[in-house]
């Protein structure tokens, strides 16, 4: 009985462990930032600009920490506990978080995609192994891993990253003994002159991006609001650097015309010898879906979980086990979001398709909320480590807002009819459950922050 009543008790993002440090947040968001794109997308950036590429990742980095610089900031103000849900439901207002929670509920869906796509890379050395049960396996192995508490998701992710880090290295420290003597050859670089570069360097940002799924991570963090944002601005600097060496390399040991639009395995398979051929696509391509997919389970639960605290949907859902103090239930749900387009054999491409317009609007909540901040929380903010004037604030807000408008616009427009149409139902079906479940009265959102002079 005492377990039972100990049990019904852990349901609030209060409860969770706080035992994620600088360099546990720096692994995860590391392996959140390194994903299947650095393997497929520098070969596209190389066809739009040869081998300025590194100058297209650097450039990319930047674009990065300016679309996500509003969770740096935020991050340095307070612990919210529900991640981005907690920043909306604080600085955009209460009702709105309703919208933003079913948002990211729906598009949860992007977990098949990142095990669908590990399994891509593992069919061919597991040929007697089909892509269904290679993807259904990965998940439920990370979903496994998530169950049994932060410590152990953080000690997994930690030795995944160093494996995927050791093996980029490999590949790029022997590819840059391996340069084109002509390397420097005016016809190799700005093959697409300077719209060639933008575009490629728009491309290489989505390569960078990922390090903001830790601000979910901010209830289990030993001091979110020091260590959070420097890890945001830490990890996504040094690895834009590090992509850039590595495209020095993958498109500086042959030809351009030879790895223009095509993987980084090319150029691998000439450079490496066999061993470390299977080390680096294990290592590499394997450990860069498996970290981006452990990440994502590990921060999805936070934001639903608040979310049932403040009475959206039934508190129930958000119990915690009572020694690993992790959302079983919660897991179970997202886990269930995750099985159900692979075992449907759902188009990979469909599920990132639908998510696209979707996430313009959970972005724009996110600046909206940054743009607030110095009237919500003026003190709070004076006091971060981040501080900048008023003025400084708006214009990156204002700045971002466009951002986003442009290519969420832009993105809209080049889908199909049909993939539009289910895009704009997802937001439409988001807004209205916020709505009908604010007017209910069954919601009261509670303060979901705490600021760092309270925690002393």
């Amino acid at each position: 009985m005492k377990g039972a009543v100990m049990s019904e008790k852990l349901t609030s993002t209060k409860d969770l462990k706080r035992v994620l440090g600088f360099w546990d947040l720096m692994a995860i968001a590391t392996g959140a930032i390194i994903g299947s794109g650095i393997m497929s997308l520098t070969g596209i950036g190389i066809g739009r600009t040869g081998r300025s590429i590194f100058v297209a990742f650097i450039i990319g980095g930047f674009i990065t920490l300016l679309a996500r610089s509003p969770q740096i900031f935020l991050n340095s103000v307070a612990r919210f506990r529900g991640g981005d849900y907690s920043m909306v439901g604080t600085l955009l207002g209460p009702r709105w978080t309703g919208t933003y929670s079913m948002i990211s509920l729906l598009t949860s869906v992007t977990l098949s995609m990142y095990a669908l796509s590990f399994a891509d890379y593992a069919m061919p050395f597991l040929p007697w192994i089909t892509r269904k049960a290679i993807a259904l396996g990965i998940l439920t192995l990370l979903f496994a891993i998530n169950v049994f508490g932060v410590n152990v998701f953080a000690k997994f992710q930690t030795l995944a990253v160093a494996l995927l880090i050791i093996s980029l290295t490999i590949f790029t420290v022997i590819g840059l003994t391996r340069l084109d003597p002509n390397y420097f050859e005016k016809s190799s670089w700005m093959t697409g002159g300077f719209r060639g570069l933008w575009r490629a360097a728009i491309l290489m940002s989505y390569t960078c991006d990922g390090a903001q799924g830790i601000t979910s991570l901010s209830a289990e963090a030993k001091n979110p609001t020091k260590d959070i944002p420097r890890v945001m601005l830490l990890s996504t600097v040094g690895i834009a650097v590090f992509y850039g060496l590595l495209g020095v390399v993958a498109a500086g040991v042959l030809p351009v015309e030879q790895v223009a639009n095509q993987p980084l395995t090319v150029v691998a398979g000439t450079i490496l010898s066999k061993p470390l051929y299977y080390l680096f696509v294990i290592g590499g391509a394997w450990m860069a879906l498996i970290t981006t997919l452990n990440s994502s389970i590990a921060s999805c639960t936070k934001p639903l979980m608040q979310a049932c605290n403040d009475g959206w949907y039934p508190l129930s859902l958000a119990r915690l086990h009572p020694k690993f103090r992790t959302p079983i239930i919660l897991l179970g749900i997202y886990y269930v979001i995750g099985f159900v387009p692979i075992v449907l054999d759902f188009d990979i491409g469909v599920i990132s398709d639908i998510t696209i317009t979707v996430g313009s609007i959970t972005k724009f909540m996110i600046v909206l909320s940054l743009l607030r901040l110095p009237k919500v929380m003026p003190e709070a903010w004076k006091k971060s480590d981040f501080y900048i004037s008023n003025t400084a604030l708006k214009a990156i807000g204002i700045l971002d807002l466009c951002v986003i408008i442009f290519s969420g616009f832009m993105s809209s427009v080049e889908l199909p009819l049909p993939l539009l149409a289910a895009n704009l139902a997802v937001v439409a079906f988001a807004f209205v459950f916020g709505r009908v479940r604010f007017n209910s009265g069954k919601v009261n959102v509670e303060v979901s922050y705490e600021l760092p002079d309270s925690e002393k």
